[in-house]
């Protein structure tokens, strides 16, 4: 059966990060425990309500769970950094540009460095 969301990954993985069980996830989110399993196998896919439900449960914009969008992949603390940098002055922006780069310069070599 083909799954156009195929959100159950992400919710499994979601939850687990959270540390929470299907239990858990379904009393915060006010649903069975049984529905739950039944997203995370994708046997079911949830509502529009549902998802919206289980995204602020995990503090994720809605367009994680379905990975779709611009900014699918990324949390919400990322998403609103990168909003607010979009709306600052093109001298500051590059400043904080040259920053970031410095620092993914420098993280990116020590993971190199590490793996040989």
């Amino acid at each position: 059966m083909w799954h156009m969301l195929n959100i159950g990954d992400k919710i499994t993985e979601l939850r687990k990060k959270k540390g929470w069980s299907q239990s858990d996830m379904a009393k915060a989110i006010e649903a069975s425990r049984d529905i739950i399993g039944k997203y995370e196998r994708n046997e079911n896919s949830p509502s529009i309500e549902m998802a919206l439900k289980i995204a602020k449960a995990f503090d994720v914009p809605v367009d994680y769970l379905l990975g779709e969008g611009a900014h699918a992949q990324y949390d919400k603390e990322t998403v609103k950094r990168i909003k607010a940098i979009e709306d600052i002055d093109p001298n500051t922006k590059t400043v904080v540009f040259n920053v970031i780069d410095t620092y993914l310069r420098d993280a990116l070599a020590r993971k190199a460095y590490a793996h040989r």
